[in-house]
């Protein structure tokens, strides 16, 4: 791609950007991106074969990543032995919700499309898709306690595991959508990652 296409196509991001955070995907026009970018419809044709594909350019690779982060700290937990993994209950997920927070706020404009833009699109369902992920690993643990002779005081009902999972990822992805400095909001991730891994802990009787 020369120069000049790259030029373009940065154009038509930037443009798109301020159209799609402002009257969300669904509503966004295409007319007006292609007016307002400068360029010919048959021009951004040649770039993207329609809107939903240009939405999909912006955020795209940032949905991937933020969804790979936490598999691989599901993999790192899953790595460890029982015992390790009853020691360290949270604190790689701990972890990972810190270097998500992270790197949302460095691709700060990509997540608030991603959060308050998306609907409409394949990328409206992040939050479903890290809570599906949470609570399959969380029933994957119960079955392990249970394996090695230490049952859940209790049996999690699914409606309230979905309840408590899609809280936590919602409440970080509140910090995103409302600004909160970077500091802040990892101060607050940290305590926020506390309330849920000492409420998980005290429903398995741990």
């Amino acid at each position: 791609m020369s120069k000049d296409e790259k030029e373009t196509r940065a154009r038509i991001h930037e443009i798109a950007i301020a159209e799609f955070l402002d009257k969300g995907f669904q509503n966004a026009s295409l007319r007006n991106i292609v007016k307002d970018a400068g360029v010919t419809t048959g021009s951004f044709y040649w770039y993207y074969k329609s809107k939903e594909e240009l939405f999909a350019a912006i955020v795209g690779e940032h949905y991937d990543h933020i969804l790979q982060m936490y598999e691989n700290a599901l993999d790192e937990f899953w790595k460890m032995d029982y015992e390790q993994q009853r020691e360290h209950m949270g604190d790689i997920g701990g972890r990972c919700m810190t270097e998500m927070i992270e790197y949302m706020y460095s691709h700060m404009t990509e997540f608030k499309l991603l959060l308050t833009s998306a609907s409409g699109t394949k990328y409206d369902n992040m939050l479903h898709e890290l809570t599906e992920r949470e609570i399959e690993g969380t029933y994957r643990f119960e079955a392990r306690m249970k394996e090695y002779g230490y049952p859940m005081a209790q049996e999690i009902d699914s409606v309230l595991a979905h309840s408590i999972t899609s809280g936590m990822f919602a409440g970080m992805f509140e910090l995103v959508i409302h600004d909160v400095s970077l500091e802040r909001a990892k101060e607050c991730v940290k305590q926020l990652h506390i309330f849920y891994t000492a409420g998980w802990k005290g429903l398995m009787g741990m």
